[in-house]
């Protein structure tokens, strides 16, 4: 029930989730001409292989650095316009250390003023759906102006920042104008995507 404990000093090891879900996108134009619910705009994306390890991220996150650089540059945003985002966070001792040093490289002191949440906290490791549920979790999130927990948070660990907010244990109220959604895969593979709200 706990064994998912992305971002806490006790996390030993991803836990694999099932599920998967389908996302549709298509030209705003033609969505509002036939009545659709809109519910974001992908605004940007960014894609890397950094080849650092087969299974390991880079120590200080360089491949993570340089996917969240691009997507939010792709979406023609400054860095501290993004609210929330919702990190990789796999509960595995490297990736957690490696991706929040790099949320902090990019965004610089406005890491401690958004929030970040790791949805696999509940749903799992769904490996190759793990992105598209992820991505849906962030438009939701950015929909109800809420922003999905962290869950099963209970030790620190000395090698993560946690005045970054994590959004521990506990659902937040947040406005949400834009957010990055990050997806990393074994060898290397990083996604980030952004999503704004519609006006």
């Amino acid at each position: 029930k706990t064994a998912s404990r992305p971002f806490d000093g006790t996390r030993d090891g991803f836990v694999m989730g099932e599920g998967g879900v389908a996302l549709v996108i298509e030209e705003y134009e033609h969505a509002r001409k036939r009545g659709a619910r809109i519910y974001c705009e992908l605004m940007g994306a960014g894609l890397t292989a950094d080849a650092y390890h087969l299974t390991a991220p880079h120590p200080e996150g360089l491949g993570a650095r340089k996917v969240m650089e691009l997507a939010v540059k792709d979406a023609g945003l400054n860095p501290e316009q993004i609210d929330y985002i919702n990190m990789h966070g796999t509960s595995t001792p490297l990736n957690d250390v490696a991706e929040a040093t790099a949320v902090k490289a990019v965004f610089g002191d406005h890491a401690y003023r958004m929030h970040l949440s790791s949805t696999k906290s509940m749903t799992g490791h769904l490996l190759g759906a793990a992105g598209v549920v992820e991505a849906i979790a962030t438009i939701l999130a950015i929909r109800d102006s809420i922003v999905p927990p962290t869950m099963h948070f209970t030790t620190e660990d000395p090698n993560i920042d946690y005045k970054l907010n994590f959004t521990f244990n506990k659902a937040q109220q947040r406005e949400i104008r834009y957010a990055l959604s990050n997806t990393f895969g074994f060898g290397g593979h990083n996604v980030s995507v952004v999503f704004g709200k519609i006006s």
